[in-house]
């Protein structure tokens, strides 16, 4: 019962930061709308687009990595101490979690930067 609970908490958390994860996204590319129209009017590509916004956020993500996997492999070992058989946490753990991370990034910012790209550029440089 236990673990159930706890799997269903995960399972909310994730899908609610990956809900935050696509506002940020939307937002971001709501406040660029006119750089990509006038970069498609330029000649820029849908993949260069989706590139540049890309980059802002898995550096991002990067930092994030770094700063929560030395906390979470420090509080893991505390919490797994009080256990009278527990296992060794592997460095490959973190690298599964953070591509994971980055993987989730991807498809939310390939997937509003690509509906972005895809628009008219005449219809975003016409708003004001």
């Amino acid at each position: 019962m236990q673990q159930k609970i706890i799997w269903l908490s995960a399972s909310v958390a994730i899908i609610i930061s990956c809900l935050g994860l696509l506002g940020l996204v939307s937002l971001v590319t709501l406040q660029r709308t006119k750089e990509i129209g006038i970069r498609k009017v330029v000649g820029a590509s849908a993949s260069k687009i989706t590139v540049m916004l890309s980059k802002d956020f898995m550096k991002l993500i990067a930092i994030a990595i770094i700063i929560a996997s030395p906390i979470a492999l420090y509080a893991m070992n505390k919490w797994l101490q009080g256990f009278a058989y527990r296992i060794n946490i592997s460095w490959w753990m973190f690298v599964a979690a953070g591509l994971l991370a980055v993987l989730i990034a991807l498809v939310a910012v390939c997937f509003q930067t690509i509906k972005a790209a895809v628009a008219n550029p005449v219809d975003s440089l016409r708003t004001e």
